[in-house]
């Protein structure tokens, strides 16, 4: 994905596809009928520091009451109370594997050999990343990272309301292409390797009213089986992501091209897992995507617990089978890249690999990860992670 790079443009106040002329009026409507909270009026915010185009929630109040216990429980992410925690559909067996125990297990990293050679190399590390945490050396580390300029895709007409900020766009060298003509969304591939390991991501924006359909023919087409949400719907007041599935067991999400089914979800503590059913019309064909939303990034800052973030980035490691790792927050940027790159470290510490700030990895790896953790205090929170994970291991 882009870094913010571009002059400052006039975003365009229509939120609809340029190209969608051809598409049958009735069928649309259907499909809009079918979107939960499509009927939002759409404002820009005044800031000059913000190139979003907001969202005005105030039609949202009566759509966000739900009238029964699933739709409820599968429905827009809300702060979960310990009263509300293990709340599901989910099969026994699935339950089980959810337990906070077993997250507690899946945060114990541990490297594959454990000497004192490999406890020496970690302290080591350890106060290496220690002296590290002054801002204004993070600030340098990511002023000196070299980044490439090709964005024309995402700058074209046809495609600048697909965007939800006018400056975060995909490099056209690494951009994902929807099918046969490679049609643009907003979404990067980003590859990084680590002793001849590639670990291979989707990093994107929260799907916009009118690239839902898109997000979804994303997932099928790279065989996607998981989904790393990092946002909630509404933040602060102010529509982060739109909501993309569907909110009831009972009523799959109805596209032209694609049908979406709600099969099963699970809310623990921090996190909600949904799983779904993705439908291609003209062919009968079917895939199946787990979908994970972290629901305890606050509106501002960070997490005030490493420990539950850990977790998360772990399960969803775990549950990863096919495709790239599809990673999105809102703009696909900040929280997006702290998932990476801990994942990626992670990794790294289980099978005794170093991870000193992918100094030898190539411009395009440095690029994304630059890109994904711009800002300083994400950034820190990464190494804070690690030092957690570190300190831990040592103990």
């Amino acid at each position: 994905m882009g870094t913010p790079c571009l002059h400052p443009g006039r975003l365009e106040e229509k939120m609809g596809r340029a190209n969608d002329k051809d598409v049958d009026d009735s069928e649309d409507l259907n499909h809009r009928k079918s979107l939960p909270f499509l009927q939002v009026r759409k404002r820009h915010l005044q800031n000059r520091d913000s190139d979003e185009t907001m969202w005005d929630v105030s039609d949202l109040s009566r759509r966000n009451r739900w009238s029964s216990v699933d739709t409820e429980s599968a429905g827009p992410s809300k702060t979960v109370s310990p009263v509300l925690s293990g709340s599901s559909k989910l099969s026994k067996d699935t339950e089980a594997a959810l337990s906070e125990k077993e997250l507690t297990q899946l945060a114990q990293i541990r490297p594959l050999i454990f000497n004192h050679s490999s406890q020496s190399a970690m302290r080591d590390c350890l106060k290496m990343l220690q002296n590290k945490e002054e801002l204004d050396i993070i600030r340098e580390e990511l002023e000196q990272m070299t980044l490439p300029d090709d964005f024309q895709s995402g700058n074209e007409l046809q495609n600048r309301d697909k965007n939800r900020y006018r400056d975060i766009l995909p490099y056209d060298s690494t951009r994902v292409p929807l099918g046969k003509n490679k049609d643009y969304i907003n979404a990067s591939y980003i590859r990084i390797v680590n002793h001849e390991e590639e670990y291979f991501y989707i990093a994107t924006q929260g799907p916009l009213p009118d690239t839902i359909e898109d997000f979804w023919q994303m997932v099928m087409e790279n065989n996607c089986n998981i989904i790393a949400m990092i946002t909630r719907e509404i933040e602060g007041g102010v529509i982060k992501c739109y909501n993309y599935w569907p909110i009831s067991l009972k009523e799959p999400l109805e596209f032209k091209h694609f049908r979406v089914l709600l099969e099963s979800f699970h809310i623990t503590q921090y996190f909600t897992i949904r799983v779904f059913q993705i439908v291609k019309k003209s062919t009968g064909k079917s895939h199946s995507v787990k979908h994970v939303q972290f629901t305890k990034w606050p509106d501002h800052g960070t997490p005030a617990s490493v420990d539950f973030f850990i977790k998360y980035v772990r399960y969803v490691r775990k549950n990863h089978i096919t495709g790239p790792l599809l990673v999105h927050c809102s703009a696909g940027v900040g929280r997006t890249g702290v998932f990476i790159c801990v994942d990626v470290v992670f990794s790294a510490i289980e099978k005794n690999y170093s991870f000193q700030h992918y100094e030898h990895s190539d411009p395009d790896e440095k690029a994304a990860l630059r890109h994904d953790s711009n800002q300083d205090e994400q950034y820190q929170f990464c190494y804070e992670i690690v030092l957690e994970v570190l300190q831990n291991l040592l103990d």
